[in-house]
């Protein structure tokens, strides 16, 4: 009799154990799945900032946001205004009212005309008035910003490109004239450090 109660005593023993272990997994359970679930920060608030001291967001290299630009002579109009048309890969223009927050691969494109501000964009075209753009060579820039007013950045440099333009009178042509590939090639920044591609991309022709 004494051999069964020691079996049973030591069955009793096992079964605390395992309850034992069971709540404790069951306990931690919840922290992890906390854990989880917690948002992470999207790429790595700079020191540096644009003219405007907004600073700048940076990310991956290769899910960083890149942008080109190409400028032309509006076709439909006799005013001297331009055609403005970006070309953008890993992005999406944030729809108005979006919440002031950094979403990856979101935002919108700031347009500045030899480095003044000359709006805001959400969609990829805009008409650039020929009282922005006098007689003489020009450069008109676009940059990426998150929705939160961060500029998307890689290398320590903004993501934003340029091209440089010429209004004359009576005739209003651009130069010099890039290859299609350069006005292709998205991503280019050209006065900052950074990554470039070895093209001047986004000029016009």
């Amino acid at each position: 009799m004494s051999w069964t109660r020691t079996l049973l005593a030591a069955l009793a023993v096992c079964v605390l154990l395992l309850t034992g272990t069971v709540g404790c997994g069951s306990g931690a359970a919840p922290d992890q799945g906390e854990s989880a679930a917690s948002p992470s920060p999207v790429g790595k608030v700079l020191d540096d900032t644009d003219d405007e001291g907004r600073h700048y967001r940076e990310v991956d290299g290769n899910k960083a946001p890149q942008v080109g630009i190409e400028v032309q002579p509006d076709p439909d109009a006799d005013d001297g205004s331009w055609d403005v048309r970006l070309t953008v890969r890993n992005f999406r223009f944030s729809p108005d009212g979006a919440g002031a927050r950094a979403v990856a691969g979101r935002g919108l494109a700031y347009l500045f005309v030899d480095d003044r501000l000359v709006t805001r964009l959400r969609t990829p075209e805009y008409r650039l008035p020929a009282a922005l753009v006098p007689r003489g060579t020009h450069q008109v820039t676009v940059r990426l910003y998150a929705d939160d007013g961060t500029v998307w950045a890689v290398d320590d440099g903004p993501v934003e490109s340029t091209a440089d333009i010429t209004a004359s009178e009576p005739e209003t042509s651009l130069t010099p004239s890039p290859s299609p590939a350069a006005l292709s090639a998205p991503g280019t920044r050209l006065r900052t450090g950074g990554r470039c591609s070895p093209d001047r991309a986004g000029k016009a022709s």
